[in-house]
Formats: C-alpha cells, sequence, structure tokens
C-alpha cells in the first residue's frame, strides 16, 4: 500500500453503486484472508481508496494468494446470494444490478440459474447477442442445475465475485483486491473466473489454493460450469462473442 488516494468518480452512478463496492471491499477485508484495498472514504457517485503501488507478480505471491483467497472463502456467508454483511442496498457486477436478497438461497443450483445465468443469459437474448437455439441450450443446461444435479456439500463461500485478472492487483506486499461484486456462493467460482481471463501464475494460484483447502475431484472439469454466469453477464453487456462462448460452456455442462 503506497498511503497516496485512488478516486473514483461517476456523476451517473446508479444507486449506492459505490456504496455497493465499499460494503464488498469491508467484507471482503473482515475475512482476514485475501488482502484488499483499503477504502478511505464514500459517498454518492465518488469512492477514496488507497492508491496501490504495482509490480510484476512472483510465482511464490500467487501461491500465497491462492492459500488467502481459500481462507477468504472459509470465512463463509449466510446463504447462498446474501449480500455483505450489514448491507442492504443493490449490489452490482460491472454496470449490472447484481440479484441478492437477505436470506439468500438454501441450494446453489437454484440460486445460481436464477440470481446469475439466466437473467444476463436472456438479456443477452433479447439484444440480439444469444441465438433462440443457443438461449434454449443455456435454458437446458440450467435445468440440470436448478434440478440439483450439481450440488455439493461446499456451504455458501464469501466470494470476489468478479475475480478477473485486472481486479488482482500485484504489488510488492503481494495480490491486493478491489472492485468485487461480493456476495455469498460458490468457491470455484472465484477460481473459475481467474480462469477464463487469465491470471499470471495461475497454475500456483490454484496449488497454494488447494493446499489451503483441497478442492473436490473434478472441480477442472466443473470450470465450465462455474463461467456460466460471468459469459451470462459479458453476453448480455457486450456482444455475441461472449454468447458463443456462453454456448460452449452450457454445452460442457451438460456433458458433465
Amino acid at each position: 500500500m503506497s498511503g497516496r488516494v485512488h478516486t473514483k468518480r461517476r456523476r451517473d452512478a446508479p444507486p449506492a453503486f459505490f456504496e455497493a463496492e465499499a460494503a464488498g471491499l469491508a467484507w471482503l477485508a473482515e475475512a482476514g484472508g485475501a488482502q484488499v484495498v483499503r477504502v478511505i472514504a464514500v459517498e454518492p457517485g465518488r469512492i477514496d481508496l488507497e492508491a496501490l503501488e504495482l509490480t510484476r507478480p512472483t510465482e511464490a505471491q500467487a501461491r500465497a494468494f491462492g492459500a488467502a483467497l481459500a481462507a477468504t472463502h472459509d470465512a463463509g456467508a449466510a446463504g447462498f446470494g446474501v449480500p455483505p454483511d450489514g448491507y442492504s442496498g443493490p449490489t452490482y457486477l460491472g454496470n449490472q444490478e447484481l440479484p441478492t436478497r437477505p436470506d439468500g438461497w438454501r441450494e446453489w443450483g437454484a440460486f445460481y440459474v436464477e440470481a446469475r445465468v439466466l437473467p444476463y443469459a436472456r438479456r443477452a437474448a433479447e439484444r440480439g447477442h444469444l441465438g433462440g437455439a443457443d438461449l434454449r441450450l443455456v435454458e437446458h443446461a440450467c435445468d440440470a442445475i436448478a434440478a440439483g444435479d450439481l450440488d455439493d456439500d461446499d456451504p455458501p463461500a464469501r466470494i470476489h465475485g468478479d475475480l478477473w485478472n485486472g481486479n488482482v492487483q500485484w504489488t510488492p506486499a503481494g495480490a491486493v483486491l478491489i472492485d468485487p461484486a461480493a456476495s455469498g456462493g460458490h468457491r470455484e467460482t472465484d477460481l473459475a473466473m481467474l480462469a477464463l481471463f487469465g491470471c499470471p501464475f495461475l497454475a500456483a494460484v490454484y496449488e497454494g489454493y488447494d493446499g489451503a483447502h483441497p478442492l473436490r475431484p473434478g472441480w477442472e472439469d466443473r470450470i465450465p460450469l462455474h463461467q456460466l454466469h460471468p459469459l451470462a453477464v459479458h453476453a448480455a453487456g457486450y456482444g455475441p462473442s461472449y454468447g458463443r462462448a456462453l454456448t460452449d460452456a452450457a454445452r460442457a455442462t451438460l456433458d458433465l
């Protein structure tokens, strides 16, 4: 951490946009696992964060980050889809609202379909980014997920929720997380997003994670399942190329 201030402003920010970011950062920080950027101040349309001194990552830092991320996840959540503790406003992933509810969902599959995949897939179809046959394929995969076919015994984890490479900042002190879409979720979802958009020394991150909290057998095969959410969000927001990737992930999910 540098002690300097990085300010983000948006005159057109949706309601509680930066407040949601601050609540997510605080909740993740309370876990005592992965390092999180410090919030200095927040108000409507503006957030002040401690500026980070950036450097190139090392394999050792990546391994340590994996172990720390496992600790963050293990801090848990009251249910799937719950917002950060003590926060009752809207939550966001990028510019799109992210559904949460105070009592959450008891079953991961039902939550994942209802609040993380189908709303965005259908929005992508409405915008012409996902063809009708492809939407039906995604819906078919969602039927299997919602039925609980891919549920497991993992309890709700405290996840970052938007863990692509750009939200993992590398400093002399190691990885620092920024810009979360934090909620209760499945720990494999964060790991799958790291794989989707690339992460330096990703194998070392996974090794550190698995050493701290062993991953369930077959987790690598389930990466497309957990990428359905970010791909659906991107298909809704950014275009047909992500719609095609979403369809491929749905097809891989049906093969599980």
